[in-house]
């Protein structure tokens, strides 16, 4: 009987490291998040706070983000940090990206960084940055991006067929990554010829059901919302799916849509043991001296990106002088210094020559 006992408390053991090696990540259109009154604050973090980490698009403001981060900490009762993108927008609507995680389960690493959409394809450019999952010690990179919408769906094909490019992208800026994961607000269904492109490196988690709030209650319309992750991840997805935050909230359909978003998010739970280690080479992106909840703009170096100074037209190596003195407005990246000489750009004048 004890032995029977004894390996029953063992299986739970082993069970629950299991539970406790996952990483939860999500994903969350949060409609215009901004510091406004009718905006729930309370009711979105008691459902942000099932996950880690969490991408959030549709911000309006930092303010309403660090908001949500203190509300988050105040119901979880252990502290969560954020970060936010640059207000991004062709035209004058602008529109922000952010990410905010406990830090008990998730540190952020580096590279925070806009895309530098040199031909202009997105109307809000993506925005990413790696972070390390304090779980099991593996490092991930979460890219985020809103779609537009447009006036019909075929409006929103060139962006999406120019995430296949963005892709390629992310695996340069962050080479030796095995997690990397594209989230947001796709507003085109996994389903859609436009995925052509970006389904020969990648593919979605989510493949069914939907994740826009219909008017009817318990009824969703569209699957825009998801999770693209390389064919070749290691990562062990133990669940994914679009979570009926409306359901676990216990209100209407017309209720979330006035109060919180008209979008649900989606969450994952993935073991990313698998992968740890894989990201700390020397050509990993260089830690920036700024602090986790700044808007940091960095990336890596040993790949030979510089960066710009739109203001002077002047580029910088990471070995210059000045290379995180730039006035993030002024901020542009490339992927080597002839990629910013084909642009114009010159060395700064504080830069020593390459040996």
């Amino acid at each position: 009987m004890f032995k029977n006992l004894a390996a029953a408390v063992m299986l739970l053991m082993l069970l629950c490291g299991q539970v406790f090696a996952e990483t939860r990540i999500g994903t969350w259109n949060l409609e215009h998040l901004s510091d406004r009154p009718n905006k729930d604050f309370k009711a979105i973090a008691k459902v942000a706070k099932n996950v880690d980490f969490l991408a959030v698009q549709e911000l309006m403001s930092e303010a309403a983000l660090d908001k949500l981060a203190r509300e988050l900490s105040r119901q979880s009762g252990e502290p969560w940090s954020h970060m936010a993108s640059d207000a991004v927008g062709r035209s004058s609507y602008k529109e922000m990206y952010g990410f905010v995680w406990k830090d008990s389960k998730v540190a952020y690493e580096d590279g925070a960084v806009s895309y530098l959409d040199r031909k202009k394809i997105f109307e809000r450019e993506p925005y990413s940055a790696r972070f390390k999952s304090l779980t099991d010690n593996a490092y991930f990179v979460v890219a985020t991006v809103h779609i537009v919408y447009g006036k019909k769906p075929s409006d929103r094909v060139a962006e999406i067929d120019a995430l296949s490019s963005y892709w390629t992208w992310l695996k340069e800026v962050y080479p030796g990554n095995n997690h990397i994961l594209l989230m947001g607000d796709f507003n085109m269904p996994p389903t859609s010829p436009a995925w052509k492109s970006l389904n020969a490196a990648a593919r979605p988690l989510v493949v069914a059901g939907a994740s826009t709030l219909s008017t009817t209650d318990g009824k969703f319309a569209n699957l825009y919302d998801n999770i693209f992750v390389s064919h070749s991840s290691p990562l062990k997805v133990n669940s994914v799916g679009v979570y009926d935050y409306p359901k676990h909230l216990g209100m209407t359909h017309q209720q979330g849509r006035a109060n919180i978003s008209d979008h649900a998010p989606i969450f994952l739970r993935a073991e990313l043991g698998q992968g740890k280690g894989t990201a700390t080479t020397a050509a990993s992106p260089a830690r920036p001296a700024a602090p986790a909840k700044t808007k940091a703009a960095t990336v890596a170096d040993a790949t030979g990106q510089v960066r710009g100074n739109r203001a002077k037209k002047r580029y910088h190596r990471p070995d210059c002088p000045s290379y995180n003195s730039i006035a993030e407005k002024n901020r542009v990246e490339f992927s080597s210094e002839s990629a910013a000489q084909a642009e114009g750009y010159s060395i700064a004048g504080n830069c020593q020559k390459a040996s």
